[in-house]
């Protein structure tokens, strides 16, 4: 499939498509389901019969069986509608819709992502998103340097220009970047066992979907799966929760999710690693269940990227964030430390680490 044009805006995306030879003669619902991965057939066809698909010289409302030809030219048209809300114990959350600059210049945007904004456009998320927030702004390609998972807030990099966002792209694929991620979490006494450790279990793909990272029996010795690293601290415990510091040394996926639940800290919040695969779904059809939401207790997992320290322009630049505001409400409400205090002391030991570079163990 041929991508010409793609247009975003706050309430509408447009994307223009060249049928290409190999899909000559296609069925138009066919057709759109190759980019249209994860929506089911019926809604695609119901796209159609809303004339939210068109065909470039082929005036009038289309049908699903239409054929396409070599070389047309097919324009997808989706609007915003409520298949990106989050609901809360039967509330629609306000999503923080502004993300907070942290750093910006000519080449780079530095932003403090808020929970459930995407990185960028995918499956059904595509208007909540920090490369189409931008882009409705400078009216130009926002390009993602790298991504967080949508419930995880935080830093994050956006690059106003295509080499600048290469040279930085290329940075964390060679893991020159150091990232620090600020987390809450519930103690397992059974589990826990130190304030300071580092985790190494190997995470992998023994399944498809949402069921993909697995620990290979949390065995160090193992050779299936791929290295994973991550250091941890601790740095306050009240009630048997613990709030800390998580510093990844590599990049796996929900790697700092699965290391914390497997050495007794699972995150308030994480519907997956608290709670499980069935608890997730239920979740994502609207259907948990009040105990479900009293053991998550937050609305998103309990994870923010704090800091990030990146080669700049000839030296070193670390950026850090504050902790965002629905962990703010929590850490009020359940926890007796105080917010400013905290800010403080998560300031000095990111700082700490940066500048020593050494490891969080004794």
């Amino acid at each position: 499939m041929v991508v010409l044009t793609k247009k975003f805006d706050r309430e509408k995306y447009t994307a223009k498509y060249l049928v290409d030879e190999e899909h000559h003669n296609m069925r138009l619902d066919q057709y759109l389901q190759i980019y249209l991965e994860s929506f089911s057939r019926q809604a695609v066809k119901k796209k159609i019969k809303n004339g939210e698909i068109s065909i470039q010289g082929r005036p009038g409302v289309h049908r699903p069986c239409t054929r396409l030809h070599y070389k047309e030219i097919v324009t997808l048209v989706t609007h915003k509608t409520i298949h990106e809300d989050e609901w809360w114990n039967g509330q629609l959350i306000d999503l923080q819709a502004e993300p907070e600059i942290v750093f910006q210049d000519d080449d780079l945007i530095v932003i403090s992502k808020p929970p459930f904004m995407s990185t960028h456009p995918s499956g059904k998320h595509l208007f909540n998103c920090a490369t189409v927030y931008f882009e409705s702004i400078y009216h130009k390609t926002i390009h993602s340097i790298h991504r967080l998972d949508r419930e995880t807030s935080g830093i994050l990099m956006l690059g106003l220009n295509p080499n600048f966002t290469k040279i930085m792209t290329e940075c964390f694929e060679n893991d020159e970047v150091r990232k620090c991620y600020f987390f809450i979490a519930k103690i397992d006494e059974e589990t826990f066992h130190g304030d300071h450790f580092t985790a190494t279990e190997r995470l992998g793909a023994s399944e498809s979907g949402l069921k993909r990272v697995y620990i290979d029996n949390y065995s160090e010795d193992s050779h299936e799966g791929k290295h994973a690293t991550t250091r941890f601290k601790v740095l306050y415990t009240e009630n048997g929760y613990a709030i800390g510091l998580a510093f990844p040394v590599t990049g796996r996926q929900h790697q700092i999710r699965v290391h914390a639940m497997v050495h007794g800290l699972p995150l308030v919040g994480d519907k997956l690693y608290l709670g499980s695969f069935k608890m997730f779904q239920r979740f994502k059809d609207v259907i948990a269940t009040g105990d479900d939401h009293q053991l998550m207790e937050l609305p998103r997992h309990a994870l923010h990227a704090i800091a990030l320290k990146i080669p700049f322009q000839g030296n070193e630049k670390i950026f850090i964030s504050h902790i965002p505001v629905d962990l703010k409400i929590w850490i009020s409400e359940k926890l007796s430390i105080d917010l400013d205090g905290l800010e403080i002391i998560l300031k000095n030991e990111i700082e700490n680490y940066y500048t020593k570079e050494t490891t969080l163990l004794p």
